[in-house]
């Protein structure tokens, strides 16, 4: 099999024998992929200098079984400059694209998803909602999708002046605003901003706390690497 020029990212790399390395690569229409880049850290390599996360690559490789050979790496754009916060959440998204997609299980849509976010994280946008958002459309394209439409269990559809418990397996359950721990409840309103795609500030807190939840869940409680890092920043 074949791939050529694939619009891609590097999701994560590490080295392998004397001079190669093996990559996770997130391509626009093949998904996942797992190549090996021979002889890529050699002093000669032309691709030294390319094959780094967060780059809006074209890459070839060929592929018999579950690993490729990558045969062609060149880059369409100036690198983004990520630093500081925009780095640690560039790094969050690869680790959760890394837990969550399966090999060679194509997304386009999650692709332009987080090929916008890279873009934005580098032109300096808010990052907690580009976060927020960027989970969501993750879960959806994993199949984990929320329910945001209506209650669980009924008919009626989310109101903005409600509080609810998200349940991860069922949805939205209404909860009166006095009962349980107040970071157990999301508002209705955040719940339709989110559905939206527009996140007001006064909503990002209860947002993220939800995102964790449901993140954690589909992950059995898992801790990712990227958070630790950010905590011990």
């Amino acid at each position: 099999m074949f791939t050529s020029l694939e619009p891609s990212y590097i999701l994560h790399s590490r080295p392998y024998r004397e001079s190669s390395l093996l990559l996770e690569v997130f391509g626009k229409a093949q998904g996942r992929v797992g190549l090996v880049a021979r002889g890529a850290r050699g002093p000669r390599s032309r691709w030294k200098s390319i094959l780094q996360p967060f780059r809006p690559l074209l890459l070839s490789w060929t592929r018999r079984g579950e690993m490729g050979t990558l045969t062609g790496a060149d880059q369409v754009a100036s690198p983004p400059a990520l630093a500081g916060d925009p780095l640690f959440c560039g790094l969050y998204a690869n680790e959760l694209l890394m837990h969550f997609l399966h090999r060679s299980d194509p997304h386009p849509g999650l692709f332009d998803h987080y090929s916008r976010l890279v873009t934005d994280l580098a032109a300096g946008s808010p990052t907690q909602p580009l976060l927020r958002l960027f989970e969501f459309q993750l879960l959806r394209a994993a199949g984990f999708g929320l329910q945001l439409d209506h209650e669980h269990g009924g008919r009626e559809g989310i109101r903005a002046d409600a509080w609810y418990v998200y349940l991860p397996e069922s949805g939205p359950v209404r909860r009166d605003a006095t009962s349980g721990q107040a970071e157990e409840l999301v508002s209705g309103a955040a719940l339709l901003e989110l559905k939206s795609g527009e996140i007001g500030e006064q909503h990002l807190m209860e947002l993220k706390m939800l995102m964790r939840k449901l993140i954690r869940f589909y992950m059995g409680g898992k801790t990712l690497k990227s958070q630790f890092l950010f905590l011990q920043s």
